[in-house]
């Protein structure tokens, strides 16, 4: 039989000396009661031992917790009675943050070194010594003395900052990134357990699903390992398997712990991404018993798992050679995100955060999220809940934007790392890609690194060996792909366009971002231009007072190097060269962050199939901070996130530029054809008058992309700064403006507002008289709490749009009306402030 014995209370957390010393802010510190699971700054800012590092600069003055060693201590009484009568008895850590000693009673019991990993230490005797309860101790190391030993040891690499990441099994981006704060953690950051049993345990159940090509039947099989007590070592043993009404039975004779049960089910219920098709999850459960009859089962273990294929096609072509996600034998238009950690402190995203952000992501049309190399294996609870959703997940193995060590210990690490990794996602239907790592490859080719190295290893032994290998023999089911942007291929530029997986980041860093179409990618798999979080959220995180684009708050809650710079050049190229008070600053950064991806991801998608995704950087942030986020730190949706939603619907036009014009490129990433009546017409500003039109029937093929040519007489403006092309009759309305803001001749706002209360939400009623664009109403500067359901909203005159602010009931209708909440690029560009 098997118990489980939760030890995650009764902790005190203190500082240890080491060589003598610690830092001066440790030493004055007692023992602190400590919550498990969490991490030493956690617990020492829910004592109001430290600022919230979070707030202002006060992430600057907390760089000696990472450089003190900790001590999580609780003692063992009270345990269970069944605790002593088992054969034996495991400590189980589920994730340990760091460097650690474990001790039991005084004993050691284990080490640790890697944050990635789960460690299952034999306790049995430290726990049946007799005497008073034992005391279990975990004792971490300082994990910039760690990192920093092995870099003198090893030898210094090349990496996109002055931290020793690639030195430690640890979380990356815990040392700062252009995104985040530098927080260096220790802690129990995952669950530990006692875990009681005899004879007998599931020590890993690999489940490889597939689904015959016709779809007819789908196959389990379950590859089990169990380990045996002394006592149950030569004794027979059954495992049993079920899912979807197909069962199977394995006996294993004495000595043996290792089996394989194969089942098959006909007629499955595929699971398939969002858009195409339904999510079914079946129960996989696999028992483990002794050989009698009616045995009560020993161990039991259990996850839902999807039938489907999943694969990439990398296949050459006239052009190069494309990358596409397949599923059940179809090219998936990818309308992908990627997926940084949630929070710089793990241990505070649970499962309703999770499920918050993942809904996110599905409501604003994304179809997978790329699970980054330099933030954590996410928790079961996001890949079941992207299993439910319909996302697929694209799992990077943890490395990114450096030269890697191959030396010992870490190589050894990183291979166990691995091969856990792999055993424990493999059962989830979402995840499709395993990936080797983030832009390394790219870097050695193109960073300067070959000449620091001189031919010192730099990490591709893992990217190019150990990690396929653990694929290719733990989930041969999923495809793996060695890095990203990677171009496979002898001799190729890793970074090549018309060769597999592409980053782009000449926009944002150096040009403007209509240069996106200058680009022809076959998968776009990162790329992205930076806006602030939402007023609330910013102003939650930063005291300034005035708070203005370069006070001090604002200013270090920007990690980018020269954001802010990047930022005002990308508003100069639009809306000109001034300085911008910062509500217009705050408000025209986002509208040019939404315009910039909705360039990017329209032009990409106009080319499908021969673009195949994109995966826009990023979907969220672990802190609040101007960032390239949709959804900032506080988990609100920033105008880019309704952007996302239009040009990731399943259904879009937009106009983009062709030689000698103009085309509407009308994309279908549904079933059904998609017959309509298509209206376009070039406009006058002031009045929203036609002054040329022309109606087209038009067919769109399931899963397809059609161009319809502009007629020259609507492509060409007479008056390019008083004209529009707007097409109609494609759902929501596409439009495209024949000069940049700056050389519009925008009016005055001038519009009517009717509110009224429905419920607990407000609707606010806008009618133009105006042309307006970009309506945004920014409600989280009235309530931090409420939220609106849509945004970047443009009218033409007599025109109007009805916005719904979500819980927003009690709000002041006045209020809601003026600047800054409701806000207008004509109202920046007209009247500055």
């Amino acid at each position: 039989m098997t118990s489980w014995f939760d030890l995650c209370e009764g902790w005190t957390l203190t500082a240890v000396p080491h060589e003598g010393s610690v830092p001066d802010p440790a030493a004055a510190l007692g023992g602190v009661p400590a919550t498990v699971p969490g991490c030493v700054h956690t617990d020492l800012l829910d004592r109001g031992l430290i600022e919230d590092p979070y707030l202002d600069d006060n992430e600057d003055g907390l760089g000696w917790i990472g450089r003190t060693d900790w001590r999580y201590r609780r003692t063992l009484e009270g345990l269970d009675p069944s605790v002593g009568a088992a054969e034996r008895v495991d400590l189980v850590c589920e994730g340990l943050d760091t460097v650690a000693e474990v001790r039991v009673g005084g004993r050691e019991v284990g080490r640790t070194a890697n944050m990635h990993r789960s460690y299952r230490f034999d306790v049995t005797g430290a726990l049946t010594e007799g005497g008073p309860a034992p005391e279990l101790d975990v004792v971490f190391t300082s994990p910039y003395r760690y990192a920093e030993g092995n870099r003198e040891r090893m030898g210094a690499l090349p990496g996109a900052y002055d931290e020793p990441y690639q030195f430690i099994r640890k979380m990356a981006c815990n040392f700062g990134w252009d995104w985040g704060p530098t927080v260096v953690t220790s802690g129990i950051w995952r669950p530990i357990r006692l875990h009681a049993w005899s004879t007998a345990r599931l020590a890993s159940v690999r489940p490889l699903v597939s689904v015959s090509d016709d779809g007819s039947l789908g196959r389990v099989s379950a590859h089990v390992e169990v380990e045996r007590t002394g006592p149950g070592a030569d004794l027979p043993l059954t495992l049993t398997a079920t899912v979807a009404g197909a069962s199977a039975v394995v006996t294993l004779g004495p000595g043996r712990t290792e089996a394989v049960l194969d089942l098959v089910v006909t007629e499955p219920a595929l699971w398939w991404p969002r858009g195409h098709g339904d999510q079914p999850l079946h129960d996989l459960v696999v028992e483990l018993s002794g050989a009698g009859p009616r045995t009560p089962p020993l161990d039991t273990w259990e996850r839902r798992i999807g039938f489907r294929n999943v694969a990439v096609r990398s296949e050459p072509d006239r052009e190069g050679t494309g990358f596409a996600v397949q599923v059940n034998g179809r090219d998936v238009l990818v309308r992908g995100a990627n997926w940084i950690p949630d929070d710089a402190f793990p241990s505070r995203i649970g499962r309703d955060r999770y499920r918050e952000r993942i809904e996110q992501a599905r409501d604003a049309g994304i179809n997978l999220l790329r699970v980054w190399g330099g933030g954590m294996y996410e928790s079961e609870d996001f890949y079941e809940l992207c299993s439910e959703c319909g996302i697929l997940v694209w799992q990077d193995f943890l490395f990114a934007c450096a030269a890697y060590p191959e030396d010992e210990p870490l190589a050894s690490e990183v291979e166990a790392e691995a091969r856990e990794a792999v055993v424990r996602l493999a059962p989830h239907a979402s995840l499709a890609v395993w990936c080797g790592n983030n832009e390394n490859i790219w870097g050695h080719e193109d960073w300067g690194w070959k000449e620091r190295l001189d031919g010192r290893a730099w990490g591709a032994g893992y990217y190019l060996d150990v990690l396929p290998r653990a694929v290719a023999e733990l989930d041969p089911t999923r495809p793996y792909w060695p890095g990203s942007p990677y171009s496979e291929g002898e001799g190729l530029h890793p970074n090549a366009a018309e060769h597999g997986t592409m980053h782009l980041w000449d926009v944002w860093n150096q040009e403007d971002y209509t240069v996106y179409r200058d680009h022809r990618p076959r998968f776009a798999a990162e790329f992205g231009y930076q806006a602030p979080p939402a007023h609330a959220t910013l102003r939650g995180a930063v005291t300034d007072d005035p708070l203005t684009p370069t006070s001090p708050g604002v200013l270090h809650h920007q990690k980018a190097e020269d954001g802010n710079g990047k930022l005002a050049r990308g508003l100069a190229a639009h809306f000109g060269d001034r300085e911008w008070e910062y509500d217009d600053w705050h408000y025209l950064t986002q509208v040019n962050q939404a315009r910039a991806l909705t360039v990017g991801i329209e032009h990409f998608r106009s080319t499908w199939p021969y673009c195949t995704g994109t995966v826009m950087w990023q979907i969220n942030d672990c802190w609040p901070v101007t960032s390239w986020a949709a959804v900032d730190g506080a988990g609100r949706r920033k105008p880019l996130w309704y952007a996302l939603r239009r040009v990731y619907a399943d259904r879009v036009a937009t106009v983009q530029p062709a030689p000698g014009g103009l085309d509407v490129v009308l994309g279908n990433d549904t079933d059904e054809e998609w017959t309509t009546e298509v209206t376009l017409a070039r406009r006058d500003t002031a009045t929203g008058r036609a002054l040329a039109a022309s109606t087209h029937e038009v067919r769109v093929a399931p899963r397809g992309a059609l161009r319809v040519p502009v007629p020259s007489g609507l492509a060409e403006p007479g008056e390019p700064a008083r004209e529009v092309l707007t097409v109609d009759g494609v759902g929501e309305r596409a439009w495209w403006f024949f000069s940049r803001d700056l050389d519009l001749e925008y009016r005055k706002p001038e519009f009517d507002v009717e509110t009224r209360v429905d419920g607990s939400d407000l609707r606010v009623t806008v009618r133009a008289r105006v042309l307006l664009r970009d309506l945004v109403l920014n409600v989280d500067r009235l309530d931090p709490g409420v939220s609106v359901d849509s945004a970047l909203v443009t009218l033409l005159p007599d025109e109007s749009h009805t916005f719904t602010v979500v819980g927003g009931a009690a709000l002041d209708p006045g209020a809601v009306t003026e600047p800054p909440v409701l806000r207008c690029v004509n109202d920046a560009l007209v009247n500055p402030g």
